[in-house]
């Protein structure tokens, strides 16, 4: 008999809240050894690893900005470190800042643009750099690139750019037998999504949903699980996960 192979490795950035503890723990349920990364929540993290830890998984807690290099680079190199190196790296880190085109303040648009477009390429550019064959990178888009919801331009402009980094890595790492997608959640019941929004919104927009309720986390892990899993077919997309709001 062969021996059993080594297990693969993913790296989950904004890996300590909403979505992207959902994915930390979806593939830790897979198997996976697992950098989970914090921005500014290290005792979530910390938290998170000890549930895999005690469970029986492998994982370590990596911090940094994720539109900073050299600490993204300092991350991998620990889950490197720590694992043998990376098969999957899941971009789940963002920032949302509601606000009307014209009214917009601009440090918020520059700070949406820091981090979601600029963050996205550093960790991607990292992630190019080090997936092993047979790797996947998953970028978060999101739904409202379709719905057009006012107020919400400048993160849509935001995560457009996500969509076209997406589709234009995956074509760049031809023959490399890495895919790239990115996964466009439509309303989810997190922090992120509720902040702001008074009951009568969030009825409205779980109304929206042909499956009539708002979608959970755990509804997108399982949709970064299937790409990062068995969905060795699919490279270079973008999955609108929304109960088919658009």
């Amino acid at each position: 008999m062969s021996p059993n192979p080594s297990p693969r490795v993913g790296l989950v950035t904004g890996g300590s809240g909403g979505i992207g503890r959902a994915v930390v723990r979806r593939l830790a349920k897979d198997g996976l050894a697992l950098g989970v990364h914090y921005v500014s929540n290290k005792d979530m993290a910390d938290r998170l690893v000890d549930e895999i830890t005690s469970g029986g998984g492998r994982a370590i807690a990596v911090g940094g900005d994720v539109a900073d290099e050299h600490a993204m680079a300092v991350a991998f190199d620990a889950v490197e470190a720590a694992f043998g190196g990376i098969d999957v790296t899941v971009h789940a880190a963002g920032i949302m800042r509601p606000g009307q085109i014209a009214t917009l303040n601009l440090n918020d648009l520059d700070q949406i643009h820091r981090t979601n477009i600029r963050g996205t390429f550093v960790v991607d550019q990292q992630a190019a750099r080090r997936l092993r064959a047979g790797g996947t990178i998953v970028n978060f888009s999101t739904s409202l690139t379709r719905t057009q919801f006012p107020a919400y331009g400048a993160y849509v402009a935001s995560k457009a750019a996500v969509e076209a980094i997406t589709l234009v890595l995956a074509r760049e790492l031809r023959g490399k037998d890495i895919t790239v997608n990115a996964v466009a959640p439509g309303p989810i019941a997190t922090s992120l999504f509720l902040d702001g929004k008074d009951e009568a919104v969030i009825d409205n927009l779980a109304k929206a949903v042909p499956l009539a309720r708002l979608g959970l986390p755990e509804d997108i892990a399982e949709t970064v699980a299937f790409l990062a899993g068995p969905a060795r077919w699919v490279n270079g997309q973008v999955l609108f996960s929304n109960g088919g709001l658009a």
